[in-house]
């Protein structure tokens, strides 16, 4: 796995160099002291997930993260920086964003974090879900509370169906309708009436809330 650290303090990329070990034995880094200090026509194989701070020279903010989906279309982005602003949050989500995880965040937060956006789920630190975030079980799936079990009562999402819980899972990782239609083979169309469908059983009325709903309810891209 190939991930890009985009930070302009080289002494926080090398700590996260380390800290990332334990996620992947043979992960591959690419560094950046700013989004536009990264070149991807110089890169041979593709990025998979990128770690971007917002505070950085050139573009910062939700620009900062515009600009990096703009050169990386296909690459999952998780925001990391020391902003706990929920309104910065929900923008970077809005964005496109898979995750954002706080500076102040643990590295046991961190690594479970960055587990979850890659099996498919969204991370949201605690303070913006209104139950204080969710518990969750190795395969994405909310536990009872008390981290024991599965919920008893089933949840909206048990009630979508099978492509329809695949569209909404690729939509609120950031993927565009069009590279959705791509990757599942299916008209634009029929991935937005999927996508309306999903929203109506979330009920949530756009692909932000439905990223907020589906954190709230410990889900990630497995079923």
């Amino acid at each position: 796995m190939r991930m890009l650290l985009i930070d302009d303090h080289s002494l926080f990329r090398n700590g996260l160099k380390f800290l990332l070990s334990d996620l992947d034995a043979q992960l591959e880094f690419v560094e950046a002291d700013g989004v536009h200090g990264f070149a991807p026509a110089d890169q041979t194989s593709p990025v998979d997930l990128a770690l971007l701070d917002l505070h950085l020279p050139g573009a910062s903010g939700v620009d900062a993260l515009s600009a990096l989906r703009a050169l990386l279309p296909d690459t999952t982005v998780v925001i990391v920086t020391g902003d706990e602003d929920p309104t910065l949050i929900r923008d970077c989500i809005d964005a496109g964003a898979a995750g954002f995880i706080p500076k102040s965040s643990t590295p046991q937060v961190l690594i479970s974090a960055l587990r979850l956006v890659l099996a498919g789920g969204t991370y949201l630190p605690p303070h913006v879900l209104g139950n204080g975030g969710p518990a969750l079980m190795p395969n994405g799936r909310p536990t009872n509370g008390n981290g024991n079990g599965p919920q008893e009562a089933a949840t909206p999402v048990d009630r979508l169906t099978g492509r329809q819980f695949d569209v909404l899972m690729l939509a609120i990782r950031g993927k565009s309708n069009k590279m959705i239609a791509r990757e599942l083979d299916l008209s634009e169309g029929t991935v937005k009436q999927h996508l309306s469908a999903a929203f109506r059983t979330l009920g949530v009325n756009n692909r932000t809330e439905a990223v907020f709903a589906a954190a709230e309810l410990g889900l990630s891209g497995s079923r």
